[in-house]
Parts: structure tokens; C-alpha cells; sequence
């Protein structure tokens, strides 16, 4: 749950590096939410209102953490766009975000898999 709250706090935050288990933790979290409202949308007779307010609050938090999950592998948050080429380029993106980690620090920042949560204790590194 922790990785879901991280990810909103960090709402439009495009720069930086996202570990696989935040992007993937958000993720999941997403779809098990979206699936919920999707259940309530059609107990309630809504026609998939509240799915849509949900996707619409949570799209800017979804790129952001998406582009950070691109830093991490070394990449430039703009290679999201790949993702509107047909066919090839949502497969290209999928592999890129299941990519591990870029093991050094890169231009982004330093590796999260290595740099503790505690912002103060970066100073040590």
C-alpha cells in the first residue's frame, strides 16, 4: 500500500528514478481499484463514471511514475512515447519497464536499489 501512497505523493514529480516494485506495486494497486469501481459503476448504474473521474485523477501520477521508471533503466522519460507506434511499441515499452535497474548512478540519480528511503542518509553516499 505504501508504494501506491509514494507514488501520489510524488503526483507530477518527473524527475528521478522509480524502482520495478513502485511502478509495478502502482500498478497493481490500479487495476485492483479500477476492477472495484468498475463493479461498483455497474451496481450503481453509472455508466463508468466513477472509473473515468479515477483514471482522470491518477493519469499524471501514472506518467510521472512511468517516466521515472524509464530514468531508472537509463532511459529518457520521452522513450514513453514509443508507445503510440503500432504494434512494435507498447511490446518495446513493456520491456523497457520490466528492465532492471541501470546498476550505477546514471544522470538521473543514484540507484534506488542502493541509496536508502531516508533522504538524510544520502549525504553518506
Amino acid at each position: 500500500m505504501h508504494w501506491y501512497l509514494d507514488v501520489l505523493k510524488k503526483y507530477a514529480t518527473f524527475t528521478g528514478r522509480a524502482r520495478r516494485e513502485e511502478f509495478w506495486m502502482f500498478a497493481l494497486a490500479n487495476l485492483i481499484v479500477s476492477v472495484l469501481l468498475m463493479v461498483i459503476d455497474g451496481v450503481l448504474g453509472t455508466f463508468g463514471i466513477l472509473g473515468i473521474v479515477y483514471s482522470l485523477g491518477l493519469f499524471l501520477p501514472g506518467l510521472a511514475v512511468s517516466v521515472r521508471r524509464l530514468h531508472d533503466t537509463g532511459r529518457s522519460g520521452w522513450w514513453i512515447l514509443i508507445a503510440f507506434v503500432p504494434l512494435v511499441g507498447a511490446i518495446v515499452l513493456l520491456v523497457f519497464l520490466v528492465s532492471d535497474s541501470a546498476p550505477h548512478p546514471n544522470a538521473y540519480g543514484p540507484n534506488p536499489k542502493i541509496v536508502p528511503h531516508n533522504p538524510q542518509a544520502w549525504s553518506t553516499y
